[in-house]
């Protein structure tokens, strides 16, 4: 296994997915390190075209961070890290270039409600799981700002979480990830499906849908109790003991905060595909479980 630190020699670093988020990565690892990255784009796409343009990442404070641009995985190429920064519905089609791929880590960093199917795919011990919280967005020409908060973004891998924050990423070792990230997936939902709404209004989402998506919460959690699991951690088991009303009142609240917005407003298709994973994942209908109150999870056509 490579050796994650600061005192080590420069790493090659693949990250899969130019977007918001694997760009704000790629700069920090650019800027701040000496390894070598390489962003891997959609082919065709104009964010491909914007980053080949670039020869990487550009700020909109004009800071540059150099770095391989590619529109395919070289499967041939041992990276040490590949940094997974897609959304779980556009992973499947690439899992087998992954698990061919002669890297020898892959982190995996976003929202999903089957953890352990990526870990599957990928040759066992190879697959690190995790999630990303910083807040990055990209202007019509593809430059990026990039604001790093407090909140630490989170992997299973002690030595990754290491990694991100010799980048000037707060970073820490979670080692309940897989638990972690499922119980995740309600509010992520949630949090997506309130500021969609929002925006289509032009303001902050009704109270009305806010209360759908509070109920839906309680119901995803009760889905997760019936299939064996806790609710983890204990600020989420908390949320789920509180009146459904002051979990509306905090979705009602954040859906008028222009930045939440904007950071989630986007996520209108994430938010559907893991509304269908939470209800497939059940094999059996339970008469506990409100399943109209996750589906209703999903923004209104």
């Amino acid at each position: 296994m490579t050796a994650f630190s600061s005192s080590s020699s420069p790493l090659r670093i693949a990250i899969l997915g130019g977007g918001r988020i694997g760009s704000a990565f790629a700069f920090h690892f650019s800027r701040n390190t000496k390894h070598e990255v390489t962003i891997i784009g959609r082919p065709g796409s104009s964010r491909l075209a914007q980053l080949q343009r670039d020869g990487g990442i550009v700020t909109t404070a004009d800071e540059r961070a150099p770095a391989i641009i590619c529109e395919r995985l070289d499967e041939t190429i041992a990276y040490d890290l590949i940094l997974v920064t897609l959304k779980d519905y556009q992973v499947g089609n690439l899992l087998p270039a992954l698990r061919l791929s002669a890297a020898h880590r892959i982190q995996f960093l976003f929202m999903t409600f089957e953890p352990e199917h990526l870990q599957q795919a990928i040759t066992p011990g190879r697959a690190a799981l995790g999630m990303p919280f910083l807040q990055s967005d990209l202007d019509a020409d593809g430059r990026i700002t990039v604001t790093v908060g407090k909140r630490e973004t989170l992997t299973d891998d002690p030595l990754l979480a290491g990694l991100f924050r010799d980048a000037g990423l707060p970073a820490r070792h979670e080692p309940n990830m897989a638990l972690w990230l499922r119980c995740h997936v309600p509010l992520g939902v949630a949090f997506e499906s309130v500021a969609v709404a929002a925006e289509r209004r032009g303001k902050g989402a009704p109270w009305g849908r806010a209360m759908t998506l509070a109920r839906g919460i309680r119901s995803c959690f009760a889905m997760l109790r019936s299939q064996g699991y806790g609710i983890y951690p204990k600020d989420k088991e908390k949320l789920g003991k509180i009146p459904v009303f002051i979990v509306a009142g905090m979705l009602w609240g954040l859906s008028r905060v222009p930045s939440f917005r904007i950071l989630l407003a986007t996520g209108e298709a994430e938010c559907c595909a893991l509304v269908d994973d939470m209800l497939a994942s059940v094999a059996a209908p339970g008469q506990s479980i409100d399943f109209n109150a996750i589906r209703a999870m999903k923004p209104s056509p």
